[in-house]
């Protein structure tokens, strides 16, 4: 029960921003932040804020979460203009395998360097770059195209996925399902792309995160509630 697309799922997580230093300068809070900045900050909340992932293979699938270590997003008005998070990769979870060895076992791979190699790589990081709001979208559906760079084992690469985001009432919520390919990662076990005759230990290189942040507003929101 080897997966690997698993791991793959944290990054996104993508979802989750840096925490102390903004637009290059160090704060105390996030109101200090909004002053300076003269736009609205937004600290994760880490209680609320959650990430989950799907791995699949030739014989089936594996899923499971990794915590959102915490972050800050930036709001121009109520409009999300971008942030950085981060993931702690040695809190990935396997939540379909019940056998408690099995799932230590796969627990176990997807922390080694096969996969996310969390004890030298502790951490994942995205960083948005570029926060586009969708016009006419319609209740429900995405109303931002995200553009960030996710860093995973020391290595970044570009990332692109719609997300539903929600300015309402004090707090902001981004909520975004999308696919990454692990093996730009160095995350390569099992991968057909690197590997002959895997039959059925081949584990595809998609895998797919679910990600779902929030925390309260610092600083000035204009307009009414966007969702």
């Amino acid at each position: 029960m080897k997966t690997s697309l698993s791991l793959s799922v944290i990054c996104a997580a993508l979802l989750i921003l840096s925490g102390g230093v903004l637009a290059g300068k160090a704060f105390a809070d996030s109101a200090d932040k909004s002053a300076a900045l003269g736009k609205a900050v937004v600290k994760l909340d880490t209680t609320t804020s959650s990430i989950s992932w799907v791995g699949k293979k030739v014989t089936g699938q594996h899923s499971g979460t990794v915590a959102v270590k915490g972050g800050e997003a930036l709001l121009d008005g109520s409009n999300l203009v971008g942030g950085s998070f981060e993931v702690d990769l040695g809190s990935i979870r396997v939540t379909d395998i019940t056998d408690p060895k099995d799932n230590a076992k796969l627990t176990n791979h997807l922390k080694s360097g096969d996969f996310f190699g969390s004890d030298l790589f502790p951490t994942a990081t995205l960083t948005i770059t570029q926060a586009k709001r969708i016009q006419n979208a319609k209740a429900g559906e995405a109303n931002y195209d995200i553009a960030g760079d996710v860093t995973i084992k020391g290595l970044k690469n570009t990332v692109n996925f719609p997300a539903i985001v929600t300015v309402a009432n004090g707090r902001a919520e981004a909520k975004a399902t999308f696919t990454l390919d692990r093996t730009k990662w160095n995350m390569r076990y099992g991968s057909g792309q690197f590997f002959e005759n895997l039959g059925d230990k081949l584990i595809y290189d998609d895998f797919e995160v679910t990600m779902s942040v929030s925390g309260p507003v610092s600083g000035p929101v204009s307009g009414a509630a966007v969702s």
